[in-house]
C-alpha cells in the first residue's frame, strides 16, 4: 500500500459543484461503521480518500461562512482553529500501522461531518 503519494485535501478544491450531502453523510457512516469490522489497509486508504475529497470540497464553503463570523467573537475563534487543525489533519499522510491508520480514519470522519454540520447550518440562515 502506498501511502506516501496521498495528496492533501487542500489540493482539489472544486468550487462550483452542488454539495451531495447523503454522499458525504454514507462516506462518513461508512468510515465510522468501520470501527466494528478489522478493515483492510486498502479498504482504510480508500476511505480516506473519499473523506478527503469530501474535506476539500467543504472546507473553503465552511472558510468563507466562518469569514462572516464577528471577528471578536468566541465562536469564530473556535471554529477558525477548528478549522485550521481540520486542514492540518487533512493533509497528513494515512499512517502505516493498521491501528493508527484505523483512528486517523474516523478522526476525519468526524471532522468532515463537523464541516457537513457547518455547511448546512450556514445555508439555512
Amino acid at each position: 500500500m502506498d501511502t506516501e503519494r496521498v495528496q492533501p485535501a487542500t489540493a482539489v478544491v472544486v468550487e462550483d459543484l452542488p454539495i451531495d450531502a447523503e454522499t458525504i453523510s454514507e462516506t462518513i457512516r461508512r468510515a465510522l461503521r468501520l470501527g466494528a469490522a478489522r478493515p483492510e489497509p486498502d479498504e482504510l486508504t480508500v476511505v480516506q480518500e473519499e473523506l478527503r475529497r469530501h474535506t476539500a470540497l467543504l472546507l473553503p464553503l465552511v472558510r468563507a461562512a466562518e469569514a462572516r463570523l464577528p471577528r471578536d467573537s468566541v465562536i469564530a475563534q473556535s471554529v477558525a482553529a477548528r478549522l485550521t487543525g481540520i486542514a492540518e489533519r487533512a493533509g497528513q499522510p494515512l499512517r502505516p500501522d493498521t491501528l493508527a491508520a484505523h483512528s486517523q480514519v474516523a478522526g476525519t470522519a468526524r471532522d468532515c461531518q463537523y464541516l457537513l454540520a457547518m455547511h448546512s447550518a450556514a445555508n439555512r440562515t
